[in-house]
């Protein structure tokens, strides 16, 4: 069997595609670029904005034209949403709800044995490693989210919280570094509540985010693994000891990534977010009073129902006053079954296209002013891929504060090699097209 897979959405989805592409070739199918002839196409999907579910739909259609006597199959949070309204795609054969994925390849099988009887049934595999095409793995470590914000369609798709267990984890990691991996990224759909045992939506504040810290140190300890990054994280998470404890794991880079979604604090009343913007301040001193110039980066919705000009002017006040490395800029989309879908006041598209525009000529701005304080002469980077821009071909990959930084390869002997190695680049400016550039120092791999 020819299998193509799509991912659309989050780094949650990225990890389970991995997974179930793992699961493909270790039954013995061939896993083929999405672009060409298969026999089945599947797309892990997404719902958590109107957008979201046009583009899921767009590539669904799409699979159909490349092959239209395969069989295409819809995975992930979009199935979810739509199998509750009762919504039907004639372009679906089958849909594959997020609680479903492990199974995919029965599932898939039995579609085609449907059409064909003489295909096999094929039994899955359960400890599944995963390794991204580049350097960076995600392991993902949670599911499921209780904070219910008023915008967010996710807990209604993925459920209660669930969280894995060390072990299992570690073992991930050993089998990533044994293949090479230098890189973790631990990520969920709210890995703050890791290793909460309720779903209540406040016990993650109760835990002050040992469980994680444990998982981090665990992690920490797996020979091969030279950087761990945390996925977004729970502004409320932010403590003194928690912040103190992982600035003591020298693996793990000073990039947290911490939702704010509004910087007003009506409006984020209104989105169920359970702090303030002071308190959200506070966090990122605390941060800051631990590693050096982090890179603190976000997510901002723009045009939420009621949002004012005076509150967006707020937001607008606060991404300065944080000092953003890098903002994620949305426009709020209305989802069927939340609490904001009802509200009144919805603010037009027109308006929510002004300012999401504003903010994001922002985020630029902020952007070069947090490189321009935070980078140093030398910088260690990972280096990732080659990339051609125009005539000119570079190494590319990222310092620890996820900084993308490149470095001209033609004088580099066998520059593929440097591929997934860690080495000092000196930064010398910016190219043409705004890109990071610098010169690999060849008298060093790795400075400290």
């Amino acid at each position: 069997m020819r299998a193509a897979f799509l991912t659309l959405g989050c780094k949650v989805n990225s990890y389970e595609t991995g997974r179930m592409i793992k699961l493909f070739e270790e039954a013995g199918h061939m896993v083929v670029p999405f672009e060409d002839y298969a026999d089945v196409y599947i797309v892990n999907t997404c719902t958590v904005t109107n957008i979201a579910d046009r583009k899921s739909r767009q590539m669904l259609h799409k699979a159909k034209k490349l092959n239209p006597g395969a069989v295409i199959a819809a995975a992930g949070c979009y199935v979810d949403s739509a199998l509750k309204k009762g919504e039907k795609d004639g372009s679906i054969d089958v849909f594959i709800p997020n609680k479903d994925k492990k199974d995919i390849v029965n599932i898939i099988c039995n579609e085609i044995e449907k059409r064909e009887q003489d295909i096999k049934n094929i039994q899955k595999q359960d400890t599944i490693q995963v390794k991204d095409k580049h350097t960076r793995a995600y392991i993902k470590v949670q599911d499921g989210c209780t904070q219910y914000c008023t915008y967010c369609i996710i807990p209604y798709v993925r459920g209660g919280l669930k969280s894995r267990d060390v072990e299992s984890i570690v073992k991930e990691a050993e089998g990533l570094a044994a293949g090479g991996c230098k890189e973790i990224v631990i990520t969920g759909i709210h890995i703050s509540s890791y290793g909460a045992v309720t779903n209540n939506a406040d016990e993650f504040t109760k835990l002050k985010g040992r469980p994680l810290l444990g998982l981090v140190q665990a992690v920490s300890r797996v020979n091969g693994i030279e950087r761990i990054r945390l996925g977004s994280l729970e502004p409320r998470i932010i403590s003194e000891d928690f912040i103190k404890e992982l600035a003591s794991v020298p693996q793990i880079c000073p990039h947290f990534h911490l939702s704010l979604q509004s910087g007003s604090d009506t409006v984020l009343k209104r989105m169920n977010r359970h702090y303030t913007t002071e308190e959200y301040l506070a966090g990122l001193g605390i941060a800051r009073k631990y590693f050096e110039n982090p890179a603190i980066t976000t997510d901002i919705i723009t045009g939420f129902p009621g949002e004012t000009g005076e509150e967006f002017e707020e937001t607008m006040d606060f991404a300065k006053k944080a000092g953003f490395a890098k903002i994620h800029v949305f426009k709020y989309s209305r989802r069927y079954g939340t609490v904001a879908d009802k509200m009144d006041c919805q603010v037009s598209e027109a308006v929510k296209s002004e300012r999401s525009a504003r903010l994001s000529a922002l985020e630029k701005e902020l952007g070069i002013q947090y490189q321009e304080q935070a980078l140093k002469e030398y910088e260690n980077v990972l280096f990732e891929e080659i990339i051609k821009t125009g005539s000119k071909k570079y190494i590319v990959g990222y310092n620890e504060r996820y900084i993308r930084i490149a470095v001209p390869a033609e004088n580099i002997p066998c520059a593929e090699a440097l591929c997934n190695t860690i080495g000092s680049v000196c930064i010398t400016g910016r190219d043409d097209n705004g890109m990071l550039t610098g010169y690999y120092n060849l008298l060093t791999e790795k400075t400290e």
